[in-house]
């Protein structure tokens, strides 16, 4: 099965749970779209969990599409939405910016999101590249976090830089920024702290990190990806924003859409922090996190 069907088949609980109600309505349509035709669609969007915001923004620029365009049935209704959600989650910056090496991706995200296995997967995606991939056990405070990394590095097939568990997580990245560099890695890959005791300690523990990094690798790229939990929904919008303010990341990766109706948190996030997703997980496999795809993702939730 190809990463399209598989995106099809995660995303068939936000289809089937609520969108399939849009297509009712748009092939009820015929003639003049009226109020209750937009207050419907509000609701299934909200249901999804789009935000009431990110629905009346859809609405508000659907509303002037069947006006420009006069348009005044379901089939081209349905088109016309379909166009607003791609172009509402199209970015620039959408791939990594990997160029030079040793590029360094610091992770971060709470406990339980699957932050280390998007390390893996992610690590798995880039030696698939033909880049050579270094990690970082830098989530020092969670019990058996530098076990469980370890298992990932070895399926993977890639390198660990490691200390024991409650050493200073900028000790590890400095040991690992100079085991990239003296084995000309390209990428380096940042393991975070989940959770540390209150917003304070998380802020200067990930200014710590980057301090290293800017120093020990300064001319190299650098991405800082929040990790996700879909089936969250909007509570995943509310840590993206608190990681926004700690950690000035430059994209996000939501994991478990295979299992939350709530797809259309993919819209909510983009509009809330002007961030774009990298990539999504729609499965437990090696393979089931891939790059974000605009049309794809709304295709999938379409078809």
């Amino acid at each position: 099965m190809g990463f399209f069907e598989k995106l099809k088949a995660g995303l068939a609980k936000t289809k089937n749970a609520v969108l399939h109600r849009a297509d009712a309505l748009f092939r009820a349509l015929s003639g003049e779209i009226g109020d209750d035709f937009y207050d419907e669609l509000e609701e299934i969007l909200i249901l999804a969990d789009f935000g009431a915001e990110t629905a009346e923004e859809i609405l508000d620029a659907l509303r002037d599409k069947v006006r420009d365009e006069r348009i005044m049935n379901g089939e081209d209704a349905r088109r016309a939405l379909r166009e607003i959600l791609t172009g509402m989650i199209q970015s620039d910056g959408l791939e990594m910016d990997l160029s030079k090496t040793p590029a360094a991706i610091l992770m971060i995200g709470v406990n339980g999101v699957g932050k280390t296995t998007s390390i893996a997967k992610i690590a798995h995606f880039l030696k698939e590249q033909g880049k050579t991939v270094l990690l970082a056990a830098g989530d020092t405070f969670r019990a058996a976090a530098i076990e469980q990394l370890g298992i990932w590095a070895e399926r993977v097939g890639v390198d660990m830089i490691a200390q024991a568990d409650g050493a200073d997580p900028a000790a590890v990245v400095f040991d690992a920024a100079s085991a990239a560099k003296k084995r000309g890695a390209d990428v380096l890959i940042v393991d975070t702290a989940g959770r540390l005791h209150n917003k304070k300690n998380l802020m200067d523990e990930l200014a710590k990190i980057r301090r290293v990094l800017d120093r020990e690798l300064p001319d190299t790229s650098r991405e800082i990806l929040l990790v996700l939990d879909a089936t969250t929904g909007q509570n995943a919008v509310s840590q993206a924003k608190e990681f926004s303010r700690a950690a000035g990341i430059t994209g996000l990766v939501l994991t478990k859409l295979d299992g939350t109706a709530k797809g259309g948190i993919v819209f909510s996030l983009k509009k809330e922090l002007g961030v774009p997703v990298k990539f999504i997980g729609v499965g437990e496999g090696m393979d089931d996190l891939r790059p974000f795809d605009p049309e794809a993702f709304v295709s999938a939730l379409f078809e």
